[in-house]
């Protein structure tokens, strides 16, 4: 499983690929897939609302 190997530079370039976007002045996250938001379990509180609320 890659994430038993996983480093910090790993955690780092799988979250460049989420962006924050408004669209028509609704903020929405996108490409927060089921396993970046199972990775975000493990980031602290304040990390978590910034992908959450983007």
């Amino acid at each position: 499983m890659r994430w038993r190997r996983s480093t910090l530079r790993w955690i780092f370039q799988c979250f460049q690929a989420v962006h924050g976007l408004v669209i028509e002045g609704v903020a929405q996250v996108v490409n927060l897939t089921a396993e970046r938001q199972w990775i975000l379990k493990f980031f602290p509180t304040v990390c978590r609302v910034y992908y959450v609320t983007a």
